[in-house]
């Protein structure tokens, strides 16, 4: 939330509190004035002055008198004070009210309760503001963690079904051809694997639990190039390579990975025939970039900004041959955020996509 600059609330605390006591002096003079000197005689200042200083004198005022009203006075000031105090402190304090209900109810689960606290912006309206945007950021990491629990539910059991469905049909069919239906499970049991492995390295990858190594991204475009080599040759598609030596630090098994799911996402989403896919690397300002640029199909920029959520495949730009699974931008977008890097996705105007992953440069190998 966008807020005036407003004084902080220490300072706030230091003029209310320098301004009660500058009340209490104001009252403590009244009250001087009231009991002392309102009954002196007119006259120049250095008799009224010497006349001030008599006065001050306890034994002119008589034992009981100057007690007595100083005692009231005190008493007076000691209740005004604490009732002022409790009041100002309570009103410069209120807004942790409302921070510490928005905390309860977070903890209690409820995710969607914002502080929203109004006014210019201090210490308090910093923190209820930073609390507001964690808990926005929160209860969007619950429902997407929600929404891909179920996709992946959905995902793994479509295949089981499948292999439920085939299996009954070869028990209620004696004559069933067995060549046809091991094979069919094949590849059913094939899909299933891939699936499970993808998602445990989508996990892995989120929990960055791996050791972090000096990795080169010219090597690793290299490697991903030479492994896919023969797809792009069967689907028709030539890939271009160039970049000079690109230091990071990272998993190289998981940069290797990425590297891979976007080289594999550019061969099989491509041109029917005559396609191009450019692999570059080079050193930015502060970065190391790796880009994976390819043509196919033109494509809109809110197509576009749903490719790496999980089990969105993007079905207008998905070869009939090759539907995947579904988690290759995603296990990218995963794998790169996990080494403190940005994955950014652009169509490109003659069609196709061009897919950027800046990662933090290793300062180490200059």
């Amino acid at each position: 939330m966008d807020r005036a600059p407003g004084l902080s609330v220490r300072l706030k605390l230091t003029l209310s509190y320098a301004g009660f006591l500058i009340l209490a002096g104001v009252l403590l003079l009244a009250a001087v004035w009231v009991f002392l000197l309102r009954g002196m005689p007119a006259g120049d200042f250095g008799p009224r002055l010497s006349t001030v200083v008599r006065v001050f004198d306890p034994h002119n005022f008589g034992p009981g008198v100057f007690d007595t009203a100083a005692a009231g006075v005190l008493v007076f000031l000691l209740v005004f004070g604490l009732l002022g105090g409790w009041i100002l402190a309570g009103r410069m304090l209120a807004p942790l009210t409302r921070i510490t209900e928005a905390t309860r109810m977070a903890a209690d689960g409820s995710l969607s309760h914002r502080i929203r606290l109004p006014g210019r912006g201090d210490e308090f309206r910093e923190l209820a503001d930073s609390f507001d945007a964690m808990l926005a950021r929160l209860e969007a990491h619950v429902a997407e963690q929600r929404r891909f629990a179920a996709n992946a539910s959905h995902e793994l059991r479509t295949p089981l079904a499948i292999t439920q469905t085939l299996l009954d049909v070869a028990r209620n069919d004696p004559n069933h051809d067995g060549g046809e239906l091991a094979e069919r499970l094949h590849v059913i049991n094939a899909r299933a694997i891939e699936l499970t492995e993808a998602l445990l390295l989508l996990s892995r990858a989120d929990q960055r639990s791996f050791t972090r190594e000096q990795v080169d991204l010219s090597l690793v475009a290299e490697q991903a190039t030479e492994t896919l080599l023969p797809l792009a040759e069967k689907h028709g598609v030539t890939i271009q390579t160039a970049g000079d030596i690109t230091p990071t630090v990272g998993s190289p098994a998981l940069l290797l990975q990425m590297a891979t799911n976007l080289l594999h996402n550019a061969i099989v989403h491509n041109l029917p025939e005559h396609g191009t896919v450019q692999i570059d690397t080079v050193i930015g300002p502060g970065s190391a970039m790796l880009t994976v640029e390819n043509t196919g199909e033109e494509l809109t920029p809110q197509l576009v900004s749903t490719l790496t959520e999980p089990f969105q495949r993007g079905t207008t730009r998905i070869r009939s041959d090759h539907a995947g699974i579904g988690l290759g931008l995603a296990i990218v977008k995963s794998i790169a955020q996990a080494h403190d890097g940005i994955l950014t996705l652009t169509p490109r105007a003659d069609g196709g996509l061009r897919v950027t992953v800046q990662l933090p440069v290793d300062l180490r190998s200059s």
